[in-house]
């Protein structure tokens, strides 16, 4: 967009856009004023004449000599009339001194005397006016300044341009990867923005809204960009939060700003990020908040979307969340927001692609796999992916590397799964041989309970806040369902921990706190969301709400005591038994148990490949049949 069109750029005289100038102008001209008019009033009737500013001492010499016609006196200064040499007249001023022989020396020299008085009437009115121009120059500036932050107006209130970010971005779909579903969506919202006419032929509306909904981090505001990109039309964005301000009915002058905007450069596609920050539920609140402020801009924007009409002035508006539920129904239907496009997290190809974005200006070693990358990374969203190969370059620079290594991909990810490294904690030898069993536990669960996800690395060097160590366990695909098996495994992985410490150091540690407190989660899960207990069956206990509002927090129970009572014994039972499997495990394999701990106490690192080795090692010495699951083995 041109910079003659953005409406950003209204031009106003320079007095009315710098208030503060207006008053300094104000305040010179009447300062000067009063200087003038006062000089000529000073005057005190001697007439028109030169004035000459002389010494106290020379004045009575004058006086002595007669060469004054009348003296004034003032509170601080003598003002006497003559005639100089020339024949001109002449009014001598002189600093005021207390001599108690002035008055006798003129009266001696018949020299007539009187008073005046040194102020006038305007400058008594500068002497209690000044405080308050000072006052009103001192709000002006800082009301100039707040409207510089708070976007036009004073304290904020007025117009919006400055809050809206007008531009023709230049992102396309090339540069968003992994949401190939999304931008499909999308497509045709640009094709109509480019041949209006060939929709109109067949009688088709394009949809007025789209609500782009994602977990954080999916790309939502970049594929909205790149909708603005593609049709090459003006991109009015603003965030949700910039409509809410302190001042009732500030927020719906802001919505109407900003759709007057957009159809002024029709066409034109706005952009509202956050939008759950205005378009919350409305009967979230209660009767308590009739008259909210964010219901007042709710529903302007309303009426804003059901006003304009996309033939004459094709405005589009997207709008992104992450937390669709909240949303007012009335913003949902079909005339506002008649389309909803899920940007998720990316799959294994999706994570694949977005990599490759993203590594176009890195300068990668030959070693590289970015498929293996991707493995690793399941469940990230695609910032995540971005901020990994960051910090892998980051990594080779800091180690004054000419290329990104794939140990430096590998350290990215662990960083961004398991926190920093930390290796300058220090930790007794005590510490160090429990974090070894209860790491080791972990791992030999994982490797040999079906449905659980397979160890990558096992590591008892320090990691993130608290970690004193770790083992990742990353699935090389996203998991959308469970089943039952699944979560016990996960449960059995958890509980692995702590039962290696209770069978190989007979005493237990704080070190399980958080595995016992989301394994205790998992199966309260399965009984009040799942239905997965055959003594309470099929019943529901508690529904999956988002808290928002007061909407989920502190709501009334929905089942019995006595089915409250039956969740804590299935909780406590379930626990008890798969401890007792998980420690019945561990000491049929305490072999391998104890050569992955000393391995770990030389090493304090050692990979997948290495836990699988040491465990097929252990049931070949011993004649064991493999338990170890394959791949294969999970498909279901």
């Amino acid at each position: 967009m041109a910079q003659n069109d953005n409406p950003n750029n209204d031009k106003k005289p320079p007095m009315k856009q710098n208030p503060i100038l207006l008053f300094v102008v104000f305040a010179i001209v009447a300062m000067l004023v009063v200087k003038f008019t006062s000089a000529d009033s000073s005057l005190g009737g001697f007439g028109a004449g030169a004035s000459r500013n002389i010494e106290y001492y020379e004045l009575k010499q004058l006086i002595a000599t007669k060469q004054v016609q009348n003296v004034s006196i003032g509170q601080t200064i003598i003002k006497a009339s003559g005639i100089d040499a020339s024949g001109a007249k002449v009014v001598y001023v002189a600093r005021k001194v207390a001599d108690p022989s002035l008055v006798p020396l003129l009266e001696e020299h018949k020299i007539s005397y009187g008073g005046f008085s040194e102020s006038n009437f305007f400058t008594e009115t500068l002497g209690w006016l000044l405080p308050i121009f000072v006052f009103l120059g001192l709000w002006m500036f800082l009301a100039s300044r707040m409207q510089k932050s708070m976007g036009g107006g004073i304290f904020g209130m007025g117009s919006s341009k400055k809050l809206v970010n007008a531009e023709k971005p230049n992102v396309k779909f090339d540069d968003m990867a992994g949401n190939e579903e999304a931008k499909e969506e999308v497509v045709e919202i640009v094709d109509f923005l480019k041949y209006p006419d060939r929709y109109a032929a067949v009688g088709a509306k394009i949809p007025k809204g789209v609500l782009l909904v994602g977990p954080p981090g999916t790309g939502k505001t970049l594929l909205a960009k790149a909708v603005a990109g593609e049709a090459n039309v003006p991109f009015f964005s603003m965030s949700g939060s910039s409509f809410i301000e302190m001042f009732v009915g500030l927020g719906a002058s802001r919505v109407r700003d900003l759709f007057e905007m957009a159809k002024k450069e029709a066409p034109s596609i706005i952009f509202i990020d956050e939008i759950d920050a205005i378009g919350k539920s409305r009967a979230a609140g209660g009767m308590i908040s009739g008259n909210d402020e964010r219901e007042q801009t709710l529903n302007q924007l309303l009426a804003e979307m059901d006003g304009f009409g996309s033939e004459n002035a094709p405005v589009i508006v997207l709008a992104a969340t992450n937390r669709p539920e909240v949303l007012d129904p009335a913003l949902l239907r079909p005339g506002r927001f008649d389309r909803q496009v899920l940007v998720d997290k990316p799959d294994f190809n999706g994570r694949v692609q977005i990599l490759k974005v993203h590594i176009k200006s890195v300068k990668l070693a030959r070693d590289v796999d970015l498929e293996e990358i991707a493995k690793l990374t399941a469940g990230l969203a695609g910032a995540d992916l971005a901020n990994i190969i960051n910090e892998a370059a980051l990594l080779a620079g800091r180690n004054n590397q000419k290329q990104v290594s794939q140990a430096n991909l590998k350290e990215a990810v662990e960083r961004g799964i398991a926190g920093l490294e930390k290796k300058s904690r220090r930790i007794s030898p005590k510490e160090k041989k429990i974090v070894a069993y209860h790491e080791s536990g972990h791992a030999l669960v994982a490797e040999m309970t079906k449905g659980a996800s397979k160890v990558n690395k096992v590591s008892i060097i320090p990691r993130g806040m608290a970690a004193l160590g770790y083992t990742l366990n990353t699935p090389e695909e996203n998991k959308y369902l469970m089943q039952k098996h699944e979560l016990l495994a996960e449960v059995d992985v958890l509980l692995g921990g702590r039962a290696a410490e209770d069978v190989f150091l007979g005493e237990i540690s704080t070190g399980a706190s958080n595995d016992l407190e989301r394994a205790t989660d998992i199966l309260k899960a399965m009984i009040s969301y799942y239905g997965m207990t055959d003594e309470n069956g099929l019943m529901v206990l508690e529904k999956q709400r988002n808290a928002f509002l007061g909407g989920g927090i502190g709501s009334a129970r929905e089942f019995s005591e006595k089915t409250a009572e039956y969740v804590d014994s299935f909780v406590r039972k379930t626990l008890d038994e798969r401890f007792k499997a998980v420690k019945q495990l561990l000491q049929d394999y305490n072999g391998a148990i104890e050569s992955m701990v000393k391995e770990l106490f030389d090493k304090e690192v050692i990979d997948g490949d290495k836990v699988r080795e040491i465990i097929e090692a252990y049931e070949q010495e011993n004649n064991m049949p493999s338990r170890i699951i394959k791949e294969q083995e999970e498909e279901v």
